[in-house]
């Protein structure tokens, strides 16, 4: 994948006209001290340097995401590895004048472009969860320079430091699952009494016998136009009950004896829906 980005930051900086009508290499290569002999013509360097995890981005998110699958299940992703791939940017030329001038552009071609353009990302990044950020010339990422340039032999030169952070997901997704749209608590009698009431049980009607359940259903809320979950009420009216959808339209009402119920959802104070459900039952679903 590391490749693939080098390919998305070099048409970046080709794509500039004062670059590309210059016809300016763009290298990769390690700069040490006999690289720049071998040159035919101006160039300009991005040498990756270091590779480490954006520990603060790994904070602030849960390690998993639920996605759905199918419409019934769902699976779940472990939330990619966010990388910043610290590159070192240099200009090389005849006179330092040219180089200055290529610094120059492609400064101002990287500056104003904070995040890498999705048309210039080969097929492999083309699938990345949030954009690729570019964090430029920054003080605190390229602290001693001379240190890298000694360890290559080479003298020290004018360089600026170029951050890229892309996510790198190594995970497999975990199997698909059912989603529980509802669960079912039985009451029995205490151990002494539970023979005596198992026979009874045997015996019951089907009504009977749902009497001892108390059930929690669940479904979504959904819609062809975009909704404003805050302003939607679901109102069960034989139990008494209102809640409200979570953000992406998930509900569930709980301590429910089987039986139907009338379901009204409301958006605002307009009734929006009326539905009868059955408790318990495969679907409960509500489309507005």
């Amino acid at each position: 994948m590391i490749n693939e980005l080098d390919e998305a930051l070099r048409r970046l900086l080709l794509r500039d006209d004062q670059i590309k009508e210059n016809r300016i290499d763009i290298s990769f290569d390690q700069p040490k001290g006999d690289w720049s002999a071998k040159l035919s013509r101006a160039t300009l360097n991005l040498f990756l340097y270091d590779v480490r995890e954006n520990s603060k981005l790994r904070q602030t998110r849960p390690a998993w995401e639920v996605r759905p699958h199918n419409g019934d299940s769902v699976t779940r992703h472990r939330r990619p590895v966010r990388l910043d791939l610290h590159y070192m940017l240099t200009a090389w030329a005849t006179e330092p004048d040219d180089e200055h001038y290529l610094l120059t552009v492609a400064l101002m071609a990287l500056f104003r472009t904070p995040e890498l353009p999705v048309d210039l990302l080969p097929d492999r990044l083309q699938e990345q969860p949030v954009p690729i950020c570019l964090t430029v010339a920054q003080e605190d990422i390229l602290r001693n320079p001379a240190e890298i340039w000694s360890a290559m032999e080479n003298q020290l030169r004018p360089s600026v430091p170029v951050v890229v952070t892309l996510a790198l997901n190594p995970y497999e997704p975990m199997p698909a699952v059912k989603i529980v749209k509802e669960r079912g608590l039985r009451f029995e009698p205490h151990l002494k009494r539970r023979d005596k009431a198992y026979r009874e049980q045997e015996d019951a009607s089907d009504e009977a016998k749902a009497a001892h359940y108390r059930w929690t259903i669940g479904g979504t809320v959904t819609s062809d136009q975009p909704l404003d979950f805050e302003t939607i009420r679901l109102i069960l009216v034989e139990a008494g009950v209102e809640v409200r959808p979570h953000a992406d339209g998930r509900f569930s009402f709980g301590n429910l004896t089987a039986g139907d119920y009338n379901l009204e959802i409301y958006v605002g104070d307009r009734r929006a829906e009326h539905k009868v459900i059955t408790v318990p039952s495969a679907d409960f679903e509500v489309k507005l």
